[in-house]
């Protein structure tokens, strides 16, 4: 079946009801898509000793290793995830990517690594390495300097002995199953 009007605004409910149907069949996909996005990560631009694949894989197997939860460690693994197609702006890709998924705290984490790991970069200027400092009276600065820290900037060992991709897939599958943070809005969509 497919819905008769070339106009959203003409569309009855029988054809909305069904496409929300269709809707939420595409979305249980959605972890396959995650992990399909990962690999890819695997043939990223060159220069550095692991791909951003393996980078991903070290970072969230430190978190894992470190004892953080499940939300946690998802979203270590999927940090990177937007390098592919948003290279100017990854982290907030990921960060909306994780919004209805894992707690806030996690979604701005995701969203900021960015601009906080650029205090790492020793050809940036100054203003531009110190530009995190915008954020310091948000509430999360503290965790967002510490995930970077912790996992991000110390994730490109091609000796750390990381866990493969499959190894994170039940909770990849079980973070990604349902958006439980995720205010349901008045409109579909």
């Amino acid at each position: 079946m497919t819905v008769r009007f070339t106009r959203m605004k003409d569309g009855s409910r029988e054809e909305y009801d069904y496409l929300d149907r269709q809707e939420r069949i595409f979305n249980e996909g959605l972890p396959d898509r995650i992990i399909g996005a990962l690999q890819e990560l695997g043939a990223s631009f060159s220069g550095h000793r692991v791909t951003r694949l393996e980078h991903s894989l070290q970072a969230a197997t430190r978190a894992l290793r470190d004892g953080r939860d499940e939300e946690y460690v998802v979203m270590t693994l999927v940090h990177d995830v937007g390098d592919h197609l948003a290279p100017y702006t990854h982290s907030e890709m990921a960060g909306a990517l994780l919004r209805p998924f894992v707690r806030p705290q996690l979604t701005w984490i995701a969203r900021h690594h960015g601009v906080f790991q650029q205090c790492y970069y020793a050809n940036l200027p100054p203003e531009a390495r110190n530009a995190r400092d915008r954020f310091r009276d948000a509430p999360w600065f503290d965790d967002c300097a510490e995930f970077c820290e912790l996992y991000d900037q110390e994730s490109f060992d091609p000796r750390y002995d990381a866990l493969p991709l499959e190894a994170f897939e039940p909770a990849l599958r079980r973070v990604f199953a349902e958006p439980r943070y995720l205010q349901k809005e008045a409109t579909a969509g």
